[in-house]
């Protein structure tokens, strides 16, 4: 637990120090820093509805980032989750098509098993790359994300074209009311029970559970798992599925919650920023959990930038960008200052 929490005091240090540069920044660039922090905190956690508006965006975040977490404690760089997210939507959408007309209760759960297989399935081919032949995952999961993106494109302009758009953006038909699980603003008691049961879930099998602690333990050192008589293709192989079952996931709520239906390139950040969840988390479920309401209200208060600070709603991205920037290079920084600090005592 102490680990944990010095992980995660770590993490909210280099938060502010990226926070402290974008500030930097914007008064360099002609606008306020003040009013900038000012107005994501009014707009993140202090305004009307704000914790609805951040919880609109934590939620899927939460989950994907839970994958994410799996797949890289098991030593497995998937950064795939972005193109998982928008086959498991692709898929719940052509579901939702197919068996239009079928009541909710047969097609709702039809739908979350189409998606959170599609996006398992999208993480399967990589998984097996990695694991038979050694291609480097993060460029096969990373070129995935391309190749779905472009699938997305396809699909919304052609087999689930919604014959009455209006041609400024390719999409399908809207969904069903009865196959819908919220409103437009994201949050409901099933999406959030979703959410929580992923989380409850997740953080037993991480904990809790043999794969848990030899998936922790390949990640560090395969061969110690080995000398434990388990098999890394095995542990690495279900990594794989289960980040990928859970972007699926993520999607399909998307497109049955807020979204009701499929858009051309919608959310196009969301796999990466669930990405940077899991290594602000310190790779850590409950840390994830807090890292994506924080990630969620930056999100929700892109929304108040423009209003109240005369920032672009695009500086939320500079400021996502500038906390990977700080974070990825944080075990770095803190090896390098250790090492300074311990010098001088060792030649006293």
């Amino acid at each position: 637990m102490s680990g944990q929490l010095g992980a995660i005091i770590r993490a909210v240090v280099f938060i502010l120090l990226a926070l402290a540069a974008c500030g930097v920044i914007f008064e360099f660039a002609g606008y306020s820093a003040f009013q900038m922090f000012h107005s994501i905190v009014d707009g993140a956690f202090l305004r009307r509805n704000a914790l609805e508006h951040a919880l609109r965006w934590a939620l899927p975040l939460f989950i994907t980032a839970t994958g994410v977490v799996i797949s890289f404690r098991a030593g497995y760089f998937n950064i795939g989750a972005q193109g998982q997210f928008y086959v498991g939507a692709i898929c719940a959408a052509f579901v939702a098509e197919w068996l239009r007309g079928y009541p909710g209760g047969v097609v709702i759960p039809l739908c979350f098993a189409a998606g959170m297989t599609g996006g398992a399935l999208w993480a399967l081919w990589p998984g097996l790359l990695r694991l038979r032949s050694g291609a480097d995952e993060v460029i096969t999961t990373l070129m995935g994300n391309f190749l779905a993106g472009l699938l997305l494109v396809y699909v919304t302009a052609g087999p689930l074209k919604d014959p009455s758009g209006s041609g400024q953006q390719a999409s399908s038909r809207p969904l069903e009311a009865a196959y819908r699980i919220s409103t437009s603003n994201g949050v409901s008691p099933t999406i959030i029970g979703i959410a929580i049961l992923v989380g409850l879930a997740m953080w037993w099998l991480v904990n809790r559970t043999a794969f848990g602690v030899l998936s922790g333990l390949g990640g560090r050192n395969p061969t110690m798992v080995q000398w434990q008589g388990a098999s890394t293709w095995k542990i690495g192989l279900a990594s794989f599925l289960i980040s990928g079952a859970l972007a699926g996931l993520a999607g399909t709520i998307e497109l049955m919650g807020p979204n009701g239906r499929l858009a051309g390139g919608f959310l196009p950040a969301h796999g990466f920023t669930a990405v940077l969840i899991a290594l602000v988390a310190g790779l850590s479920i409950t840390g994830a959990a807090i890292a994506a309401f924080f990630f969620g209200g930056l999100a929700s208060a892109a929304l108040y930038l423009p209003v109240m600070a005369g920032l672009p709603s695009a500086a939320i991205d500079i400021v996502n960008a500038s906390i990977a920037l700080f974070i990825t290079a944080r075990s770095r920084l803190v090896d390098t200052l250790t090492k300074a600090w311990r010098r001088p005592w060792k030649t006293s």
